[in-house]
């Protein structure tokens, strides 16, 4: 089942998710497992929304890169504000 995962970092700006993109995504593209990945500021930090095939490909992206690659020189300052959940309904735009 499609797993979500958002993070939001308090006082976080484009700079630091840049650094941190650069650290712990592949050049160009996404993380293997992940479908979708949005990011943009929001109130006082900056928001990711990322959707993933499972809950594992998931945990193996957070346990296995993203964690051992914390800190990253000039990434998120602060501690994460997370939330995840299964996905039950996903709506896509249709092409055309």
């Amino acid at each position: 089942m499609a797993h979500m995962l958002v993070h939001f970092w308090p006082g976080a700006t484009e700079a630091n998710y840049q650094a941190e993109i650069a650290a712990v995504h592949p050049p160009g593209g996404l993380p293997k497992g992940q479908t979708y990945h949005a990011a943009g500021p929001g109130e006082a930090g900056y928001l990711i929304v990322s959707v993933w095939e499972s809950k594992d490909a998931e945990d193996r992206f957070v346990n296995d890169v993203l964690l051992p690659a914390q800190p990253v020189v000039g990434g998120f300052p602060h501690p994460v504000v997370s939330r995840e959940a299964p996905i039950v309904n996903l709506f896509t735009a249709k092409a055309g």
